[in-house]
C-alpha cells in the first residue's frame, strides 16, 4: 500500500525551496493539474523545473512562472508562454533548451541509473558547446548527462493502491519516464482502484517508482482550440 493523500497540499509538502521538480505532460495534455496548483499555493521558490514545456500563461506550469517560483527551466519547447519569454529576456529565468528526443532520453537515463550517453543530436551546434564529443564508427556524438529530480509529479488515468499506473492515449507522453526519474514520485490519478483491478499487462508505470497517490478530477483544458467552418473543434 502506498500513501494515499487526501489533499494536493499535503502531497506536495515534501517539495522545498531550491529543489528540482519534474512534471509530466506535453503542453496541457497529461499534466498533474491539482499538484501544480498546490505547488503554486505552497509558495515554494527557486525551483529548477524539468518538463517538455512550461504550460501556458494561465495554466499548468505557467502558473509557477507567474508566481516567480521557477529559477531555471529545462525543456524542449517554450513557444506558448509570453510570461516565459518576458522572464528570459529580462534575465529573471535561466533556460536550458534541449532537443526533445534528447530530453526524453536524459530523463529515461536518470530513471534507469545511466549517468550519461552519446547522441548525434546537436553535434556542431550551440547544444554541443562545452560538452564532450567523441567519434564512433566515423560519426560524431555529443555526451549528454542524465536528469533526475527531487520530486516527480505525474498524471495517470488509473492507479491502484500499490501505486501501479496506467496512462490514457497521448496523455502518456513524458509521464512514464518522469515517474521513474524522481527520488520521490507523486501520481495524480483520475481513477483510484483496488489492488489487482489493473491488468498487469496494461500497467505503464510499476508501483516501485511511486511513493504516493492523489485521486483528483482534472479540467483538461485545451491548449489551443480551433474551430472549423462547420463548427467542429480541431483543438
Amino acid at each position: 500500500m502506498k500513501k494515499i493523500y487526501q489533499s494536493a497540499a499535503e502531497a506536495v509538502a515534501v517539495l522545498k525551496d531550491g529543489d528540482t521538480l519534474m512534471a509530466g505532460g506535453f503542453g496541457l495534455c497529461g499534466i498533474p493539474e491539482k499538484l501544480i496548483l498546490a505547488i503554486r499555493d505552497s509558495g515554494v521558490k527557486n525551483l529548477t523545473v524539468i518538463s517538455n514545456n512550461c504550460g501556458v500563461d494561465d495554466w499548468g506550469l505557467g502558473l509557477l512562472l507567474q508566481n516567480h517560483q521557477i529559477n531555471k527551466m529545462i525543456g524542449s519547447y517554450v513557444g506558448e508562454n509570453k510570461e516565459f519569454e518576458r522572464q528570459v529576456l529580462s534575465g529573471e529565468l535561466e533556460v536550458e533548451l534541449v532537443p526533445q528526443g534528447t530530453l526524453a532520453e536524459r530523463i529515461r537515463a536518470g530513471g534507469a541509473g545511466v549517468p550519461a550517453f552519446f547522441t548525434p543530436a546537436g553535434v556542431g551546434t550551440q547544444i554541443a558547446e562545452g560538452k564532450e564529443v567523441r567519434t564512433f564508427e566515423g560519426k560524431e556524438y555529443v555526451m549528454e548527462h542524465a536528469l533526475k529530480a527531487d520530486l516527480s509529479i505525474v498524471r495517470a488515468w488509473r492507479g491502484d493502491h500499490m501505486g501501479n499506473l496506467v496512462y490514457r492515449k497521448t496523455a502518456r507522453n513524458f509521464n512514464p519516464m518522469i515517474a521513474a526519474a524522481g527520488k520521490v514520485t507523486l501520481a495524480e490519478v483520475e481513477e483510484l482502484v483496488e489492488t489487482g483491478a489493473l491488468d498487469p499487462d496494461h500497467i505503464h508505470t510499476p508501483s516501485i517508482y511511486v511513493q504516493g497517490l492523489l485521486q483528483a478530477d482534472q479540467e483538461k483544458r485545451i491548449e489551443r482550440k480551433t474551430v472549423s467552418a462547420g463548427g467542429q473543434s480541431n483543438g
